[in-house]
């Protein structure tokens, strides 16, 4: 049973197929890896009774049996959701998201609710307001965020997939901290309906799996247009697991984000596994040429300001008048917003808000949030020049592995600039996948690269991941718990 924990998806409808294993099997397994082991990671806010768990999903489907997490920002219908906050205490989702209900018609058993920073701000998991979620090669190391407990989910064996969401990094960088496969979609690829709003025009749901073909297959299934997001791409459905055979596309050039790879404070040891990875590439036939955009160079500054001027409009209607906390005692209806708002939200989320407000009020919002919106449209025009020379883009995740719990508590900046490998993807729309590509700090702690695609080119960026990923090891290596 224990080839279970790290077993693929491929491997697992192939015992369910062979009658050697029976999906509840797999389904309690999965409980009692979370019983085993959740305590000290700290992955899950919620896991469900097994009964309760095959009621909700189809008795058959392609994900009949293979069980997965939710990150606790996407709606799953008669069960708690809380973001991650005291604000949404005792609130029930009333409806499924688009991408859950996608879930539960393909068969999936979703075992949980997932930890998470606080309505998905930060980068590190340790803004949820129930506890941290660690790391699973190291537990005194952060898991990464916003997406921790989803990520941390899969790579420590718990689930073979997870949905998480992105607004400036969220899934690829605690992927690449734990040692998984992860994915940002193109704005509008997966529905956000359902999802529960920081930044709207920023958020994505992403997907978390150990390998490329699982993340593939997990695309396929909750992909596509949706009536209820207007902002929903309406192509046509899609196997994005059809052309993954281990070889490259014919003539591809890949650019190496040289601003990035060797910006500062980026750790050698990272960029000696991402050289090593482009002599992989190399050697399956690619093209490698340096490129620089200085433009993106400016994507954490007007990140912070986008996303956070959008935070503070989407926040609004967490008030305590029709659901979640209210403040116990209040001396009129301004003063139980006041009390509510100061007790339901965490520091972090209230100063976000406070920063939102400032950059848009009356004398700033010409010199803060127009900018940034100015800034954000050069970026995205100097993305779609550098696709016209280049099939797919290269890039780190981040400048240094996971740092220990409380090492940025003095220095918030810190935490802000881990999204700069990664929020200008999501400000330009784009798809990026974080691939891991090997160890640093003596082999003990997981680091990637991702791919990054013009818009709408997951099924590119999947076989040329699913090529590396072919003749390396790292996705068979595991943490020991």
């Amino acid at each position: 049973m224990n080839d279970l924990a790290f077993a693929s998806i491929d491997h697992l409808q192939e015992l369910i197929n062979q009658k050697k294993i029976a999906p509840q099997e797999i389904i309690e397994f999965s409980l009692k890896q979370f019983a085993q082991h959740d305590k000290k990671l700290g992955c899950a806010l919620e896991t469900f009774e097994s009964a309760s768990i095959t009621e909700r999903s189809q008795k058959n489907g392609p994900l009949h049996g293979i069980p997965g997490i939710l990150k606790d920002n996407i709606n799953q219908e008669g069960r708690t959701l809380t973001c991650g906050s005291k604000i949404l205490a005792g609130y029930t989702a009333p409806y499924d998201a688009t991408a859950t209900k996608k879930l539960k018609e393909a068969g999936a058993p979703i075992v949980g609710r997932a930890n998470m920073d606080e309505f998905a701000m930060g980068s590190s998991n340790e803004y949820s307001a129930y506890f941290n979620c660690a790391n699973p090669w190291d537990t005194t190391r952060v898991a990464g965020g916003s997406s921790g407990g989803p990520i941390a989910s899969v790579a420590a064996g718990l689930v073979p997939w997870a949905l998480g969401s992105e607004t400036g990094g969220s899934v690829r960088l605690p992927a690449s901290w734990c040692g998984v496969v992860g994915l940002k979609p193109t704005y509008g690829r997966i529905s956000r309906y359902g999802l529960v709003a920081y930044a709207s025009s920023l958020d994505q749901i992403g997907i978390a799996t150990r390998t490329v073909k699982d993340n593939a297959r997990i695309l396929s299934i909750v992909a596509g247009h949706d009536p209820h997001d207007a902002t929903t791409v309406n192509t046509k459905p899609e196997d994005y697991t059809q052309h993954l055979d281990g070889k490259l596309p014919e003539n591809i050039t890949i650019g190496v984000l040289e601003n990035m790879l060797y910006a500062d404070g980026v750790e050698k040891e990272i960029q000696e596994r991402i050289s090593a990875a482009l002599d992989v590439y190399k050697k399956l036939g690619a093209t490698i040429k340096p490129i620089k955009i200085p433009e993106i160079d400016y994507a954490a500054a007007v990140y912070f300001i986008i996303s956070r001027a959008e935070a503070a409009s989407n926040l609004a209607r967490f008030d305590g008048v029709r659901y979640g906390h209210r403040a116990a005692h209040y001396q009129n209806l301004q003063n139980m917003y006041e009390k509510t708002r100061a007790e339901g939200f965490g520091a972090d989320v209230r100063a976000r808000i406070l920063i939102g407000n400032y950059v848009l009020s009356v004398g700033h919002a010409s010199q803060f949030y127009h900018n940034a919106r100015k800034v954000q449209r050069v970026m995205s025009n100097a993305m779609e020049q550098a696709f016209k020379d280049f099939d797919v883009l290269l890039a780190p995740v981040h400048a240094a592995p996971a740092f220990k719990f409380g090492a940025c508590n003095q220095n918030p900046l810190a935490m802000d600039l881990c999204d700069y490998f990664t929020c200008f993807v999501n400000l330009t729309h784009i798809p990026a996948l974080s691939v891991p590509c090997g160890f640093v700090s003596n082999n003990q702690l997981p680091t990637a690269f991702q791919l990054i695609g013009p818009k709408l080119s997951e099924a590119l960026l999947y076989k040329v991941a699913h090529a590396y990923e072919y003749i390396t090891p790292w996705h068979t290596m595991h943490p020991k718990l």
